[in-house]
């Protein structure tokens, strides 16, 4: 069920700088984001949204025109533990979520309601829950909802747009050999997977290019290692670029008779220059005075789940600085997060403009709307 006021409110630089203060000060961490969700429904309904909290826990406000082309602009509700002093102190506001990801989010919502109902085009705002654990938010969405274009909120400064997002590779190898006595020259359960940890090390060191950039290599990282002259296991994870083949890379390795596991894949994305909402968020950055930066993440995002699902155009964007999440320093400027908003209030309609123009004769690429 929706909700839409009468009137929207009125929205000014102190207003946006409340919103996001507001957010920071609402406590959700990954699984808790009930409380924040309420209070954007009711917040965004007051700012001529219509709003909704599907069944997940995601909340989402739509505005402007039903019949125009959907753009999305993702971001995410929940935050990693952590508690952190909610400041405000020289216009800078301190708190947990501020950079990661409360500030995108709310400068999505302020932009969109600066656009408001007259908006020639669905401009549809989500916070999405649990993107820190499982991405269990965007996981609900993907096969409920396909728009047309979409901006993913996560920190990348408000002049630079995220053109892409690493893979993930995440698994365990389970290690059991004979019992041995400690004087015998074969290899106890814990050496052997040592062993196949060094062999993901060499395989990793095969898959590269002598001059790949971090971003197009793999890089694998030993998060566990655990056993006895027995049983051990091996814990692996490995950022991955766009191209990888997961089964030949883990084909590859000297396993014998060891069990491989996989715990989580997640597939690469990455967007060309050219990508239509590349452009407009790039264009909008140059009307501010500023150069705009292309920036690729060796982390994941909400994006790895919808991109390769959706394919359609994608770009992430949002004001603060990624060094500063999961810190204990994190916080956030508010005039980068006005720029943000400035950003995002001139892209949308060159984005709806672009997607308008290719969409085909009898309009729009049909989509399911609504979430539950």
């Amino acid at each position: 069920m929706s909700t839409r006021p009468p009137g929207p409110d009125a929205m000014d630089r102190s207003n946006e700088a409340d919103l996001l203060h507001d957010m920071v000060r609402i406590p959700s961490v990954s699984g808790f984001e009930a409380e924040l969700a309420g209070f954007l429904a009711a917040r965004m309904a007051r700012l001529g949204f219509a709003t909704s909290v599907d069944a997940v826990g995601n909340v989402r406000g739509e505005i402007g025109d039903p019949a125009g082309p959907e753009l999305l602009l993702l971001g995410h509700a929940d935050t990693v533990p952590g508690a952190l002093p909610v400041r405000l102190s020289d216009g800078i506001l301190y708190g947990r979520g501020a950079v990661d990801a409360k500030g995108p989010l709310a400068a999505m919502i302020c932009a969109a309601a600066r656009l408001g109902p007259a908006f020639p085009a669905r401009i549809v705002v989500i916070g999405a829950v649990d993107e820190e654990r499982t991405s269990r938010g965007a996981r609900h969405l993907v096969d409920r909802m396909r728009p047309d274009a979409v901006v993913i909120g996560e920190p990348s400064g408000a002049t630079s747009v995220g053109l892409g997002y690493k893979g993930v590779l995440r698994f365990r190898i389970d290690v059991t050999v004979p019992p041995a006595h400690t004087s015998s020259p074969d290899p106890g359960a814990v050496e052997v997977a040592a062993g196949l940890w060094n062999a993901v090390g060499v395989a990793a060191q095969q898959w590269n290019a002598a001059d790949a950039s971090l971003f197009d290599r793999v890089i694998p990282s030993l998060i566990g290692l655990s056993g006895d002259l027995r049983q051990a296991v091996a814990e692996i994870s490995c950022r991955v670029p766009t191209g990888f083949d997961a089964d030949r890379f883990l084909g590859g390795l000297p396993l014998g008779t060891h069990a491989l596991t996989v715990v989580e894949q997640v597939p690469a994305v990455r967007s060309p220059r050219t990508d239509p909402v590349v452009r407009a968020l790039s264009a909008a950055i140059r009307d501010t005075g500023a150069r705009p930066t292309p920036k690729l993440k060796l982390g994941t995002a909400d994006w790895n789940v919808v991109g390769p699902a959706w394919g359609v155009p994608t770009a992430a964007y949002g004001p603060g600085d990624s060094h500063l999440c999961h810190t204990e320093q994190e916080h956030i400027a508010l005039s980068e997060y006005w720029t943000a908003i400035d950003v995002l209030a001139a892209a949308l309609p060159r984005l709806a403009a672009t997607v308008s123009a290719a969409a085909p004769a009898g309009g729009v690429p049909s989509r399911t709307g609504g979430m539950s």
